[in-house]
């Protein structure tokens, strides 16, 4: 176990994000078209964390045009550029799953005060 870690210690970002469940961010992602990059940013609430080390990830949701879009998002990838925090939200849970369920103002996240 300790030589998977030895391996990977090298591939872990040094900077890796302060990702909260709840809080809303800003993930900009690089996107290969063809030739060309660009960077495309996805805004939404943090859902779920999961794993650790160089594995781990964490699951965005926001609502684009009336429809639910998730997206999973590997925290040491050279594909994720930056992750920026909005704003904190204060919860209760570790899974935020059951915003899947909610519509409109329900589906929101109070904010933490700090």
């Amino acid at each position: 176990m300790d030589q998977i870690k030895n391996l990977t210690a090298g591939q872990l970002k040094e900077n890796a994000p302060e990702i909260k469940i709840g809080s809303t961010v800003k993930v900009h992602v690089k996107i290969r078209e063809g030739e060309r990059e660009r960077i495309q940013v996805f805004e939404g609430t943090v859902i779920a964390r999961n794993n650790s080390g160089i594995a781990e990830t964490f699951t965005v949701r926001r609502v684009s045009y009336g429809v639910g879009v998730e997206r999973v998002f590997p925290v040491h990838s050279p594909n994720v550029d930056k992750v920026e925090v909005v704003r904190d939200g204060r919860v209760r849970r570790a899974k935020l799953y059951y915003l899947r369920d909610r519509v409109g103002k329900a589906a929101k996240v109070k904010e933490q005060i700090k």
